[in-house]
């Protein structure tokens, strides 16, 4: 790799100085700080100028829309509801940029409301007619010719018409329940024989596909256009006046206190039922087309204001694009990416590779996706299930996957009587009800589950096991930045350590003890652990590199930055003269480049092909007198991870790894392909392609050629 091709990009310096004069803010004033929440709204933005951008194979840019839209879902099922519960709950607590809960919903309102413009004119100026362009036609009823018609037609008398049950609203049926995120045809009937009008409600049912295909082509319709062009079937002999589309997003955020429960598994059913259910309304949707009557009916029943009403021309829940994602047309998609096997867990002939044999000599660091999870991660506990020598595994399980082998390798390891120790999160959001139903499983198997500890989310990504070598024991681990989950392993960008070290096998086998038994959180040989130092470390760290003035540097990698105590920390530190570098995919409350507060910051965000996640600390100056020291691990700097989760960080000491990291960093902060640069105002600017560095596909040539150059050895020596 050039020296040249990975300095950061001096054209963005200068633009950050010119702008940097133009912003003025005091080191105590509440302006230091940008609205976490409106924060999230400039990352779906920058998600939606992926799904604008047409260097993006176009079926990627679905995909971006997608999870713009599924973002969003969630942005208003917890974040908004959030600050709703704290409107009526009195709480008069500002934001750390000084903003009361109802200042930031009409913020959020006005936001939220920029966005769906933007995706609609995206959805229907842009990807519908380019997808129709390559053959993929997603179609109106009326595009139909009569065979198509009929086509559909028998699909829904054969399929659909069967579980559909249409809802009244009269004196004698009351306005029913809307379930949250379920899409609905509100529908407008008149009895012709009476005269009476009434309103009713029909359930587009979430069993179906939300595309109906239509025959064997490439063209689909939506399930709620299908329907709505059968209601006659529903109500007969009924004229249709009508049928508007809309949905409900409720709040869906668990609220468990401490001392609430003492089955936690059994508070967390009823809550998750309770919430995702039942929970107060937040947010309506409706088309465009929507008449004002039908409007003031749905938020009169509902109990919203016309504040919490958001109309649009596209159709309602974009997730449905996820299934476009799927179709198969390799023109259309990213070219395939196969994870490389870590060359030293590449195996000679048929013989599998000794892992326990591999990390006694020397540590493992391991990149998802350009690395496999399957044969580094998945097989460390694979082996140490079925290794006779192996007496106990113990490991944090926060979000798992249906297809991951690691549920069924500690099942398999408690079935031969090895000691099996599972912390499944019940509390990890939108995963309880998959965690309650693997926590049962591995009971059933005879693993000792727990389930967390009140109050805090375990969110850590640790295992240990325990050997017996030579009439002693003997500890292995894994901490990552990711879950043990090998479908996210695919697309989610995270790092990985596995170790023999004993000083760190130490301090988890004290982590355990502190998650599954009684006793204090304390201070560890190796690793940083939250909710008790984390914080503290990070703002130690940083005083270390305020005191070198200009010599000091930290470069740190997260997924958010909202933590008004370790903003302030970097803001001192830019004062005394040390360079900061951050990477922050997500929220971000910091302002960078302001004279006198932070202009020796900058703050970056990377959104591509695959989801950046993993959390990199770097603290001192590589190649330096002094070094750096480098840690990886489960911690963003937001209040929730500092305060409210246990979180692990983990430190990288050989110096191989550290330059693999330091590779990765520079990468990073060089990349002009998929980066986004925040500005003193608060606004993301895009950084123009100059050399064409892409950290994602410079990761991918750089998982090849170890692969290759791994093979070259292994071949020479045979």
């Amino acid at each position: 790799m050039e020296a040249d091709v990975i300095a950061p990009i001096e054209q963005s310096e200068a633009d950050r100085s010119a702008v940097a004069t133009e912003v003025i803010v005091a080191p105590d004033s509440q302006e230091r700080f940008l609205n976490k929440e409106l924060s999230w709204c400039d990352f779906a933005h920058r998600l939606l100028d992926l799904a604008s951008d047409e260097s993006v194979p176009l079926l990627e840019r679905v995909k971006f829309m997608a999870i713009c839209a599924s973002g969003m879902d969630e942005f208003f099922q917890v974040r908004v509801a959030g600050l709703k519960d704290q409107i009526a709950a009195g709480v008069r607590k500002r934001s750390s940029d000084g903003k009361t809960a109802s200042q930031q919903l009409k913020l959020i309102y006005e936001q939220v409301t920029a966005l769906r413009t933007r995706q609609d004119r995206i959805f229907n100026h842009a990807l519908i007619p380019q997808l129709a362009h390559e053959g993929v036609d997603v179609a109106h009823w009326s595009d139909l010719d009569m065979r198509d018609r009929q086509i559909l037609l028998g699909v829904f008398n054969r399929e659909i018409f069967p579980v559909l049950t249409p809802l009244a609203v009269d004196p004698g049926h009351p306005f029913p329940y809307i379930s949250n995120l379920s899409l609905n045809l509100g529908v407008l009937v008149a009895d012709e024989t009476t005269g009476e009008h009434r309103f009713a409600r029909v359930k587009v049912p979430p069993l179906f596909p939300r595309l109906v295909q239509v025959g064997e082509a490439t063209r689909y319709v939506a399930l709620e256009e299908v329907i709505a062009e059968n209601l006659d079937r529903l109500f007969p002999q009924m004229a249709i006046g009508g049928h508007y589309a809309f949905r409900v997003t409720r709040n869906a955020d668990l609220a468990l206190e401490d001392g609430e429960a003492d089955d936690l598994l059994e508070a967390v059913e009823v809550e998750l039922l309770r919430r995702r259910r039942f929970g107060r309304a937040v947010r309506l949707e409706v088309g465009a087309d929507m008449p004002a009557e039908v409007r003031e009916l749905l938020l009169d029943e509902l109990e919203l204001t016309s504040d919490d009403l958001y109309d649009t021309a596209a159709p309602l829940d974009l997730n449905q694009l996820w299934e476009l994602h799927q179709i198969d047309r390799p023109d259309l998609h990213d070219p395939p990416w196969v994870p490389m096997t870590p060359g030293r867990l590449t195996s000679v002939g048929d013989e599998p590779v000794d892992l326990f044999a591999v990390l006694r000599e020397k540590d493992l660091l391991v990149h998802h996706p350009y690395e496999s999870f399957a044969s580094s991660v998945e097989a460390f506990i694979n082996q140490a299930a079925d290794d006779p020598k192996v007496l106990a595994i113990k490991q944090t399980l926060y979000r798992t996957s249906n297809d991951t082998e690691i549920v069924d390798a500690l099942v398999r390891a408690a079935e031969q009587g090895k000691q099996v120790a599972a912390l499944v999160e019940l509390k990890a959001r939108f995963d309880e009800q998959a965690n309650i139903s693997w926590a049962r499983q591995l009971e059933r198997a005879g693993v000792h589950v727990v389930y967390g500890l009140m109050g805090l989310k375990t969110h850590s990504k640790t295992a240990l096991v325990i050997r017996r070598e030579d009439d002693t024991l003997r500890g292995y681990c894994h901490v990552g930045t990711g879950n043990y989950n090998s479908g996210t392993a695919r697309v989610y960008e995270d790092l990985g350590l596995l170790s023999a070290d004993p000083e760190l096998c130490a301090d988890l086998t004290e982590l355990f003890n502190y998650l599954t038994g009684y006793g204090r959180q304390s201070r560890h040989r190796r690793i940083i652990t939250s909710p008790h130092e984390l914080r503290s470390w990070v703002l130690e760290e940083l005083e270390t590199e305020a005191r070198q003035g200009s010599h000091g540097r930290a470069t740190i990698k997260v997924n958010g930055l909202t933590d008004p105590e370790v903003i302030d920390g970097l803001y001192a530190a830019s004062r005394a003269g040390a360079k900061i570098d951050l990477v922050v995919r997500g929220l971000c409350s910091l302002r960078p480049g302001i004279a006198g507060l932070s202009e020796s910051i900058t703050v970056r965000s990377i959104v591509g092909r695959f989801l950046e996640h993993s959390r990199i600390y770097r603290f001192g100056e590589p190649g330096s007198a002094r070094g750096a020291r480098h840690f990886i691990g489960s911690a963003d700097l937001m209040e929730r991870n500092l305060d409210r989760r246990v979180e692990a960080l983990a430190p990288v000491l050989d110096p191989d790894l550290q330059s693999r990291l330091d590779e990765t960093l520079a990468l990073n902060l060089a990349d002009d392909t998929n980066t986004w640069e925040l500005q003193p105002d608060g606004s993301w600017y895009r950084i123009p392609s100059l050399h064409g560095v892409s950290t994602q596909r410079q990761l991918q040539e750089l998982a090849l050629d170890r692969a290759r150059k791994r093979r070259t050895t292994t071949e020479t020596h045979l």
